[in-house]
Protein backbone atom coordinates (compact mmCIF):
# COMPACT_ATOMS: atom_id res chain seq x y z
CA UNK A 1 0.00 0.00 0.00
CA UNK A 2 2.24 2.85 -1.50
CA UNK A 3 1.02 6.49 -0.90
CA UNK A 4 -0.76 7.23 -4.11
CA UNK A 5 -3.09 3.82 -3.30
CA UNK A 6 -3.90 5.53 0.45
CA UNK A 7 -4.96 8.70 -1.07
CA UNK A 8 -6.97 6.90 -3.56
CA UNK A 9 -8.75 5.14 -0.86
CA UNK A 10 -8.86 8.18 1.16
CA UNK A 11 -11.13 10.04 -2.00
CA UNK A 12 -13.23 7.04 -1.37
CA UNK A 13 -13.88 7.38 2.37
CA UNK A 14 -14.71 11.15 2.17
CA UNK A 15 -17.84 9.97 -0.42
CA UNK A 16 -20.40 8.95 2.18
CA UNK A 17 -19.21 11.76 4.40
CA UNK A 18 -19.49 14.25 1.48
CA UNK A 19 -23.25 12.56 1.25
CA UNK A 20 -24.07 12.80 4.81
CA UNK A 21 -22.64 16.78 5.39
CA UNK A 22 -25.07 17.77 2.10
CA UNK A 23 -28.26 15.84 2.78
CA UNK A 24 -28.76 15.80 6.35
CA UNK A 25 -30.76 18.69 7.67
CA UNK A 26 -28.86 19.95 11.07
CA UNK A 27 -30.61 21.39 13.14
CA UNK A 28 -28.33 24.52 13.16
CA UNK A 29 -27.35 25.62 10.09
CA UNK A 30 -23.29 25.73 11.07
CA UNK A 31 -21.54 22.45 11.11
CA UNK A 32 -18.73 22.65 13.76
CA UNK A 33 -18.92 26.71 12.91
CA UNK A 34 -19.08 26.28 9.41
CA UNK A 35 -21.91 26.58 6.89
CA UNK A 36 -22.72 22.83 5.48
CA UNK A 37 -22.71 24.12 1.99
CA UNK A 38 -18.93 25.55 2.55
CA UNK A 39 -17.99 22.13 4.39
CA UNK A 40 -19.21 20.12 2.03
CA UNK A 41 -17.70 22.13 -1.29
CA UNK A 42 -13.82 22.08 1.27
CA UNK A 43 -14.82 18.15 1.44
CA UNK A 44 -15.53 17.32 -2.35
CA UNK A 45 -12.41 19.72 -3.40
CA UNK A 46 -10.05 17.39 -1.35
CA UNK A 47 -11.56 15.11 -2.43
CA UNK A 48 -11.14 16.33 -5.90
CA UNK A 49 -7.31 17.11 -5.48
CA UNK A 50 -6.51 13.86 -4.03
CA UNK A 51 -7.61 12.94 -7.70
CA UNK A 52 -4.40 15.08 -9.31
CA UNK A 53 -2.42 13.84 -6.92
CA UNK A 54 -2.47 10.07 -6.80
CA UNK A 55 -1.68 9.96 -10.15
CA UNK A 56 0.87 12.45 -10.41
CA UNK A 57 2.87 10.91 -7.31
CA UNK A 58 2.53 7.58 -8.51
CA UNK A 59 4.36 8.63 -12.37
CA UNK A 60 6.75 10.95 -10.61
CA UNK A 61 7.91 7.49 -7.75
CA UNK A 62 7.12 4.91 -10.20
CA UNK A 63 4.92 3.41 -8.29
CA UNK A 64 1.92 2.68 -10.43
CA UNK A 65 0.27 -0.51 -9.82
CA UNK A 66 -2.95 -2.75 -10.75
CA UNK A 67 -4.81 -1.88 -7.99
CA UNK A 68 -4.26 1.81 -8.05
CA UNK A 69 -5.63 1.21 -11.95
CA UNK A 70 -8.53 -0.36 -10.77
CA UNK A 71 -9.24 1.89 -8.24
CA UNK A 72 -8.36 5.32 -9.36
CA UNK A 73 -11.28 5.79 -11.72
CA UNK A 74 -13.75 3.88 -9.32
CA UNK A 75 -13.24 6.61 -6.38
CA UNK A 76 -13.37 9.17 -9.66
CA UNK A 77 -16.51 7.63 -10.40
CA UNK A 78 -18.10 7.10 -6.60
CA UNK A 79 -17.19 10.75 -5.99
CA UNK A 80 -18.95 12.41 -8.90
CA UNK A 81 -22.03 10.32 -8.65
CA UNK A 82 -22.54 10.48 -4.74
CA UNK A 83 -22.11 14.73 -5.70
CA UNK A 84 -24.30 14.90 -8.62
CA UNK A 85 -26.76 12.32 -6.62
CA UNK A 86 -26.75 14.85 -3.48
CA UNK A 87 -26.96 18.03 -6.07
CA UNK A 88 -30.16 16.83 -7.58
CA UNK A 89 -31.68 15.80 -3.70
CA UNK A 90 -31.09 19.41 -2.62
CA UNK A 91 -32.25 20.56 -5.94
CA UNK A 92 -29.30 22.22 -7.21
CA UNK A 93 -29.29 20.27 -10.66
CA UNK A 94 -31.67 18.68 -13.14
CA UNK A 95 -32.51 14.72 -12.63
CA UNK A 96 -32.48 14.58 -16.22
CA UNK A 97 -28.95 16.26 -17.31
CA UNK A 98 -27.33 14.28 -14.18
CA UNK A 99 -28.60 10.92 -14.80
CA UNK A 100 -27.33 11.57 -19.07
CA UNK A 101 -24.14 12.77 -17.14
CA UNK A 102 -23.70 9.43 -14.71
CA UNK A 103 -25.24 7.08 -17.89
CA UNK A 104 -22.49 7.78 -20.26
CA UNK A 105 -19.70 6.82 -17.30
CA UNK A 106 -21.34 3.81 -17.25
CA UNK A 107 -21.49 3.35 -21.07
CA UNK A 108 -17.86 4.11 -21.47
CA UNK A 109 -16.98 2.22 -18.63
CA UNK A 110 -18.56 -0.74 -19.63
CA UNK A 111 -16.60 -0.25 -23.42
CA UNK A 112 -13.33 0.61 -21.75
CA UNK A 113 -13.85 -2.77 -19.76
CA UNK A 114 -14.46 -4.57 -23.21
CA UNK A 115 -11.75 -3.08 -25.36
CA UNK A 116 -9.19 -3.46 -22.36
CA UNK A 117 -10.61 -7.36 -22.44
CA UNK A 118 -9.85 -7.50 -26.39
CA UNK A 119 -6.36 -6.04 -25.87
CA UNK A 120 -7.24 -3.00 -27.29
CA UNK A 121 -5.64 0.16 -25.76
CA UNK A 122 -8.25 2.81 -25.34
CA UNK A 123 -6.59 5.21 -23.03
CA UNK A 124 -8.78 8.64 -21.28
CA UNK A 125 -9.32 11.13 -24.29
CA UNK A 126 -8.32 14.69 -23.54
CA UNK A 127 -11.86 15.44 -24.21
CA UNK A 128 -13.02 12.99 -20.74
CA UNK A 129 -10.60 15.11 -18.89
CA UNK A 130 -11.72 18.33 -19.62
CA UNK A 131 -15.29 16.99 -18.95
CA UNK A 132 -14.28 15.57 -15.75
CA UNK A 133 -12.23 18.89 -15.03
CA UNK A 134 -15.49 20.47 -15.86
CA UNK A 135 -17.74 18.35 -13.18
CA UNK A 136 -15.45 18.97 -10.36
CA UNK A 137 -16.29 23.42 -11.13
CA UNK A 138 -19.74 22.54 -11.85
CA UNK A 139 -20.31 20.53 -8.77
CA UNK A 140 -18.54 22.82 -6.81
CA UNK A 141 -20.12 26.07 -7.46
CA UNK A 142 -23.41 24.08 -7.64
CA UNK A 143 -22.64 23.20 -3.73
CA UNK A 144 -21.84 27.18 -3.31
CA UNK A 145 -24.90 28.13 -5.34
CA UNK A 146 -27.40 28.52 -2.64
CA UNK A 147 -25.51 31.01 -1.02
CA UNK A 148 -24.10 32.49 -3.77
CA UNK A 149 -26.42 33.93 -6.41
CA UNK A 150 -23.21 34.03 -9.07
CA UNK A 151 -22.29 31.04 -8.55
CA UNK A 152 -25.73 29.07 -9.39
CA UNK A 153 -25.50 30.68 -12.44
CA UNK A 154 -21.81 29.85 -13.30
CA UNK A 155 -22.55 26.17 -11.93
CA UNK A 156 -25.69 25.51 -14.36
CA UNK A 157 -23.70 26.41 -17.22
CA UNK A 158 -20.45 24.30 -16.18
CA UNK A 159 -23.40 21.75 -15.98
CA UNK A 160 -24.48 22.37 -19.52
CA UNK A 161 -20.89 22.00 -20.76
CA UNK A 162 -20.15 18.67 -18.75
CA UNK A 163 -23.85 17.18 -20.74
CA UNK A 164 -22.44 18.59 -23.66
CA UNK A 165 -18.86 16.89 -23.42
CA UNK A 166 -20.01 13.76 -21.88
CA UNK A 167 -22.46 13.32 -24.93
CA UNK A 168 -19.69 14.37 -27.47
CA UNK A 169 -17.16 11.92 -25.79
CA UNK A 170 -18.55 9.09 -25.75
CA UNK A 171 -19.49 9.76 -29.09
CA UNK A 172 -15.61 9.73 -29.39
CA UNK A 173 -14.71 6.40 -27.48
CA UNK A 174 -17.62 4.75 -29.41
CA UNK A 175 -15.55 5.23 -32.87
CA UNK A 176 -12.70 4.67 -31.76
CA UNK A 177 -14.05 1.34 -30.44
CA UNK A 178 -14.75 0.46 -33.53
CA UNK A 179 -12.04 1.66 -35.52
CA UNK A 180 -10.02 -0.64 -33.09
CA UNK A 181 -12.14 -3.54 -33.32
CA UNK A 182 -12.72 -3.57 -36.99
CA UNK A 183 -8.92 -5.20 -38.01
CA UNK A 184 -9.41 -8.00 -35.17
CA UNK A 185 -13.10 -8.81 -36.63
CA UNK A 186 -11.53 -8.82 -39.80
CA UNK A 187 -8.30 -10.70 -38.51
CA UNK A 188 -11.50 -13.52 -37.07
CA UNK A 189 -12.92 -13.22 -40.14
CA UNK A 190 -10.26 -14.41 -42.09
CA UNK A 191 -9.40 -17.21 -39.64
CA UNK A 192 -12.75 -18.50 -39.88
CA UNK A 193 -12.80 -19.02 -43.75
CA UNK A 194 -9.31 -20.19 -44.01
CA UNK A 195 -10.83 -22.52 -41.00
CA UNK A 196 -13.85 -23.43 -43.36
CA UNK A 197 -11.73 -23.83 -46.37
CA UNK A 198 -9.07 -26.48 -45.03
CA UNK A 199 -12.37 -28.52 -43.60
CA UNK A 200 -13.50 -28.78 -47.01
CA UNK A 201 -10.04 -29.63 -48.37
CA UNK A 202 -9.52 -32.29 -45.59
CA UNK A 203 -13.21 -33.41 -46.68
CA UNK A 204 -12.39 -33.67 -50.07
CA UNK A 205 -9.40 -35.16 -49.81
CA UNK A 206 -10.67 -38.02 -47.59
CA UNK A 207 -13.14 -38.84 -50.15
CA UNK A 208 -10.63 -38.94 -52.78
CA UNK A 209 -8.39 -41.89 -50.75
CA UNK A 210 -11.73 -43.34 -49.87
Amino acid sequence: MNLPNTLTLGRIFLVPLLVVVLLTKFEAELVFGVPKEVLGAAIFGLAALTDWLDGYLARRRNEITQFGQMMDPLADKLLITAALVSLVQMGRAETWMVAIILGRELAVTVLRSLAHGRGLPMPASRLGKLKMALQVVAVLLLILGSRVWLFDVLGQLALWLVLVTAVTSAVRYYRRFRILAEPNVADFESARDRRARDDRASVGRGAAAG
